[in-house]
């Protein structure tokens, strides 16, 4: 991607949560000379990936695999008796046309929500003993407090305030349903750690390869500069 395609996409999420009124964390809006004065007051926004997030997955095709995402908290898995955290919360923004592709968490128990705009469409199927798609059995979803039975490959539909809970081992796809318009999602979830807990159904990247065509708006959780 080039920057100025990532520097567009942190600016219309910003924009749609300025829209629906949610206020960010003072983090969110340190620019990038901001960051080469932050010391290591700051380290768990460094080692927790908090912050600005761009994926497409590694695919280069941002507006049709990806989407633009904060990390608001985070605890961390592999630094436990620094950071006590045991959970997450994230907010995710994606478009038309945009898919976010099939995958499951090991470990991760989350909840998807539809904070607003318009429609999530989320396919879940169970996944085999091998890490299969399981095309056949039912999958038992829960929507709110409420179970709901579904056959294997059902798209569940989120209108806004909408969520569903995703289990281990829950295979899942998102994607927005045509003509309603881009989404802001909430995930609260347990700890996140997309370098050992993402199993992608097809393998895929993570982070783009970034084209410098100008300064960043904002650096991405990848980007930080260490604490001198």
């Amino acid at each position: 991607m080039k920057r100025s395609e990532i520097n567009t996409a942190l600016k219309e999420m910003e924009q749609m949560i300025c829209d629906y009124r949610v206020a960010l964390p003072p983090f969110c809006h340190f620019t990038p000379d901001d960051w080469k004065e932050k010391g290591h007051e700051y380290d768990e926004i460094r080692d927790n990936m908090l912050g600005w997030d761009i994926t497409d997955y590694g695919l280069g095709k941002f507006e049709e695999v990806g989407f633009s995402l904060i990390t608001l908290r985070n605890g961390n898995l592999k630094m436990q008796d620094k950071y006590k955290k045991t959970y997450a919360e994230k907010l995710l923004y994606i478009k038309e046309n945009q898919y976010s592709p099939m995958h499951f968490h090991w470990s991760k128990m989350e909840d998807i929500i539809n904070r607003g705009g318009g429609n999530l469409l989320i396919r879940v199927y169970n996944s085999t003993e091998n890490e299969e798609l399981d095309k056949v059995s039912d999958v038992h979803v829960h929507l709110d407090g409420r179970e709901v039975v579904v056959p294997a490959g059902t798209q569940v539909r989120l209108t806004p305030g909408e969520s569903i809970s995703i289990q281990p081992y829950l295979y899942h796809d998102f994607e927005v349903e045509e003509g309603s318009g881009p989404v802001l999602i909430g995930e609260v979830s347990q700890c996140n750690d997309d370098n050992t807990d993402n199993r992608f159904y097809e393998p895929v990247g993570r982070f783009p390869t970034i084209e410098e065509d100008e300064a960043p708006y904002r650096l991405l959780c990848n980007e930080y500069p260490a604490a001198e």
